[in-house]
């Protein structure tokens, strides 16, 4: 009968966790092995090769990985429009036809408009582009309806249409409605010619570091000079059709229907260099999307109220322009985009980080080229044989201090001889004095080693206490071989 099988004890856990707390302890350390082999030489310079290129060229040198950073710079836009234009019957100024006048970041030229003159509070005809309008009978027509996309309340009369044989449904609203007597005024036959003054300023407070983009000059230089990229780079006065030409737009069509320019600065500064090398670049691009019809262009509203045989009557105009959208971008990093501003100085701390990453990364080459070797070359038991050594303390239970110090010597007791030695305790160097056991101990020549040697052949020397036999060198006999790392 089978003896049965003994159950794991509370001795058995414990010394589980003993053995798991000891290993946690345990020091690794790198063991160096010289690998005679050309194309894993090849592979692991490469690897090392490319590593360093990525560093010194696009981390130190592209992205200026030297530099500190700062999130962006604090700036101020400041515009100014000057310039009149016609249009049939009218003459208009700038404070006409600029919306806002405050002269902000973000502002319209308005290049054509839709009057509608006279409106007063009454009813007549809603318009046909309202969902609905139209009708045939007053039935047709809900008294005290309200379209949220219409002009007025509907009174539950159907009235002819302000041309044509149409008819709409009636409507208690500003009077008459736009689409019923509105009058187009085309203004942009003189808006090329308008110009614009743009004034920005900027400071990066971690580098106390300010600019702005206007010449320091008192001989009136600004009222005689336009903006050049060469000649006049700090005179930022701008006319409207060079700015819409750059964006890549046809001015009469964009006039006509309206649209959105960006005009973006970007500061592109490098603070270890001097602050004239700090120079504003800029560039413009159409914003709105034109190929899309449902949001193309760019229109709004806006009424002027008076007073008519003591009635209030206004004047509603639908006016479509160009708008302006001045953008400064604030990202203080090395250039990534043409829509930022940029501002970089040395700083001890980037550059040691970059630099500990760049020498850390190196070792990417060691451990590719240690995979390639236990996994694809031949004779990679060799290599890991070589490789990896498990060294132990010595036991408490190999004698006393003098034949620990001959173990360490090379001068290690021989093993007992079969049949040499009766039992008992006559005649074991142990059960002597720590003198007479060391001197009971017949001579030993010491084992020289050439270096190679040392260091090929370390594994093999299990005779010691202090290094753990290996189970290859038990098994494969190529283990034992010193030529064998050779081959690789």
């Amino acid at each position: 009968m089978a003896a049965a099988q003994p159950k794991p004890t509370a001795g058995t856990a414990r010394r589980l966790a003993r053995g798991c707390w000891s290993a946690f302890w345990d020091y690794e350390t790198p063991k160096v092995i010289v690998v005679k082999n050309r194309r894993l030489g090849v592979v692991y310079r490469a690897v090392q090769l490319l590593i360093l290129l990525y560093f010194v060229w696009y981390v130190f040198i592209v992205q200026k990985g030297y530099q500190d950073s700062e999130t962006g710079p604090e700036s101020s836009v400041i515009t100014k429009v000057k310039g009149i234009t016609s249009s049939e019957h009218k003459v208009w100024d700038v404070e006409e036809y600029v919306k806002p006048p405050e002269g902000g970041s973000v502002f319209s030229i308005i290049t054509r408009i839709e009057v509608t003159r006279l409106q007063t509070l009454g009813t007549c005809p809603e318009s046909m582009r309202v969902n609905n309008a139209t009708c045939d009978s007053d039935e047709d027509c809900v008294a005290g309806q309200l379209d949220m996309l219409g002009n007025g309340v509907r009174t539950g009369r159907c009235v002819p249409y302000y041309h044509g044989a149409s008819q709409t449904c009636e409507v208690s609203a500003w009077c008459p409605v736009e689409d019923g007597a509105s009058v187009s005024q085309f203004l942009g036959k003189m808006a090329p010619n308008f110009t614009i003054l743009i004034k920005n300023s900027i400071h990066y407070p971690k580098f106390q570091f300010s600019k702005g983009n206007i010449e320091n000059r008192k001989d009136g230089y600004l009222k005689r000079c336009t903006f050049h990229e060469v000649s006049d780079l700090y005179c930022p006065i701008f006319k409207l059709g060079f700015i819409v030409e750059q964006a890549g737009e046809n001015f009469t069509e964009l006039a006509h229907t309206g649209g959105v320019i960006g005009v973006i600065i970007n500061w592109d500064c490098d603070l270890d260099l001097s602050p004239l090398k700090c120079n504003p670049k800029y560039s413009f691009r159409r914003l709105d999307p034109k190929h899309i019809p449902a949001s193309s262009g760019y229109n709004f509203r806006f009424a002027k109220y008076y007073k008519v045989n003591g009635s209030t009557a206004r004047t509603l105009i639908k006016a479509y322009g160009i708008r302006i959208d001045v953008i400064v971008h604030g990202q203080t990093q090395p250039p990534k985009a043409a829509s930022s501003s940029q501002a970089g100085k040395f700083s001890l701390i980037p550059t040691i980080i970059n630099l500990a990453t760049a020498l850390t990364s190196i070792g990417v080459g060691s451990f590719l080229c240690d995979w390639i070797l236990l996994t694809f070359m031949n004779k990679n038991k060799i290599y890991s044989h070589k490789k990896f050594d498990k060294v132990c303390t010595p036991r408490h239970s190999s004698g006393s201090w003098p034949v620990t110090l001959a173990f360490v010597l090379g001068q290690a007791p021989p093993p007992p001889c079969p049949g040499s030695a009766e039992p008992g305790r006559v005649g074991r160097p142990q059960d002597k004095g720590p003198s007479q056991a060391l001197a009971a101990l017949p001579p030993q020549p010491r084992p020289t080693f050439t270096p190679s040697e040392q260091m090929v052949d370390a594994p093999e020397q299990s005779a010691g206490p202090e290094l753990c036999a290996s189970k290859h060198s038990q098994q494969d006999p190529a283990l034992m071989d010193p030529r064998g790392l050779a081959q690789l």
